[in-house]
Formats: structure tokens, sequence, C-alpha cells
């Protein structure tokens, strides 16, 4: 088995341009210990008449490695491997929404299990889709590894399959692209039903289920579906309203968004009209987080610290994995 063989070995990958297969057929050879630090590259030459792929290409491929610290070269004696630890000098772009305080419990988590030999660089794409283009087109090929919460956005799929599989990680929300792919995410359409399931009796208590979903939002639409199937299988008083308007919070109501900005105007709104939440009010909110336990917010989350420390294992691993993070209902005052 040589050098060559692993590349060919990648040509049935369709995401894999020439120069993907340079370099992970590089990598996967130092991997498999057919070529151990010290040893001897081919060629440009010689990768040009075996391969029959551009100079520009085999160059281009031998300087990523070379930036990567994998290999090195010295003026008239070629190219030669320089680290048998193709993984410790990954370089990873981490591509988020923003830094709310769930997403930041899974920055922190992720941050310290990759430990310190690994270089990460974080962008946040803002849900973007404008954003996040030009974040994949500035950082095409400058990382090893591209961990993404992705946009649930028409342009998502085209713009995430230029991605080589085995460069991709897509962490928080599950976007279908194709081919096999490594994702730790949640799940919402079930979770959300079988959550409102365990909360049917605090929510009969109550005159109505009020949810506040904005259609123009990047909120899941998966849990309208499973609010609307919950309330009519329960036969629920419910109603559905895109946004929340100051002064309308009622007794006997419970109020469920995921904005956090309504969960903290609904709860000033009770404190100003004297109603006890839990009693006179419900409040669910969605992604747990340390100042809604504090407070003592009835939520329901994926778990986001177990998903950062579950993603940087799965990069140091280089373990394929397909997960779904369970969703947790934490019991508290608010209903």
């Amino acid at each position: 088995m040589t050098v060559f063989d692993k590349i060919a070995e990648l040509e049935e990958v369709s995401s894999y341009s020439k120069h993907d297969r340079i370099v992970q057929g590089v990598i996967n050879t130092i991997d498999e210990k057919i070529l151990l630090p010290g040893d001897t590259l081919p060629s440009v030459n010689t990768m040009i008449r075996t391969l029959r792929f551009s100079r520009e290409t085999i160059i281009r491929g031998y300087r990523e490695l070379i930036s990567r610290g994998i290999v090195a070269s010295r003026n008239r004696l070629g190219y030669f491997v320089a680290n048998g630890s193709t993984r410790q000098l990954l370089r990873v772009a981490l591509l988020m929404y923003n830094l709310d305080s769930f997403e930041e419990q899974f920055y922190r988590n992720f941050r310290k299990t990759l430990g310190e030999d690994i270089n990460l660089q974080v962008f946040f794409h803002h849900g973007n889709i404008e954003i996040f283009e030009t974040i994949l087109q500035r950082t095409r090929r400058q990382f090893g590894m591209y961990v993404i919460a992705p946009i649930p956005h028409p342009r998502s799929k085209e713009l995430l399959n230029a991605i080589p599989r085995n460069r991709l990680l897509m962490v928080d929300r599950y976007e279908p692209i194709d081919g096999v792919f490594n994702h730790i995410t949640q799940e919402f359409e079930r979770s959300s039903y079988g959550v409102f399931e365990q909360l049917v009796n605090e929510i009969r208590a109550f005159d109505e289920f009020v949810f506040y979903h904005s259609p123009d939002s990047l909120d899941p639409k998966e849990i309208v579906t499973s609010f609307h199937k919950f309330i009519k299988k329960y036969k629920i008083n419910g109603r559905l309203l895109r946004e929340f308007v100051p002064g309308t919070v009622e007794k006997g109501k419970v109020y469920f968004t995921l904005d956090n900005f309504a969960m903290w105007e609904i709860l000033k709104e009770c404190k100003l009209k004297k109603f006890k939440p839990g009693r006179d009010v419900g409040i669910l909110s969605h992604n747990d987080e340390p100042a809604k336990e504090f407070v003592g917010i009835t939520t329901y989350s994926a778990d986001f610290a177990l998903m950062g420390t579950m993603a940087a294992k799965t990069i140091l691993t280089n373990e394929p994995i397909q997960a779904i993070i369970p969703t947790t209902l934490a019991r508290r005052n608010t209903l």
C-alpha cells in the first residue's frame, strides 16, 4: 500500500476535489503508519506522472500539508513527513449562531475537551445566510475540520455539500445534505410533543396554552407541529401568536416562548401585576441555562454541555458519529 493507493481510494468520495484527495490521502497514509516521520514523499513530478493531476494542484496540496505542520520541505531534498500526529496539529473552524448562554455551555466544554494543542477559530453567522456563505468561502480549505451549526435555509444544503465529509461535523440543528456525514444534533418535533405530554396535567390547570412563534423566525417549525398535535389530541384550549405584546399577560394562561427577551418581559409584567408564576400564570421556556435555573423557570432543552464534549471527542478520536442529544424537561416553579 502506497500514498498513491490511499489517494486513489478517495476517488469514490464525490465531494472531494483533487486537492482534497491529495491532502487527505497523505494524512491517511501517515495515520495508518504507511509513512513515518522522516519518510520522503513522492516528488511533484512523480505525483504528476502517476496521478495525472496538474502541477498547481499537487503544489497546493503539499503547501496545505506544510501549513498544518504535517509535511516539511527542504531545498533539493523534496518533501518529507514532519509529524506523525496529524490530529494534534489540526485546525478547527467552529461556526455558531451567536454566544447565548446555552451556546456558551457548548463552547466551554468543546474548548476544554479539545485541549490546547488544537488550533480553534470561532465564527458567528447570526442566522444570516449571507454571512454563513461568506465565512465558508473565506475559510475554504484552510481548516482540517469544520464544526457547523447550520441555518435552516434552502441554500444551506449546497453550501454544506461543498465541504468534504471527513472534514464536517454538524452540531445543534440538523439539516439534510448528501451522503453520510457526522452530526451531533437536537430533535424538535417528537421531543417537544413528549414534553407537552409530560406537562399535560399542569397545562390543563390553566384556561389557555399560548405559544409565541413568528413564522419569519429561525425557531424550529417542528415545535409548531407538535403544539397543534398536542392541543388537538388532549383538547387543550390553545393559541399560536406571532409575538408577545406588552400589557397582554393575563391570569389563567400558560405562556410558552423560545424567545428569551419575551420570556423576561412576561416575568416583568407578572411582577408588575402581582401575578405569581406557577399559580396565576404558567411559563414554559426552551433551552435551559443557569439564569433560568436560578429564577426557577420550567424549561426543556438538549444538553449543550454534553453536545460540546461529544463534538470535541469526535474530532480527537476521528470516529464516525450520528447522534441525537436527548431532550430533558426541568420542572421548576413556573409550571
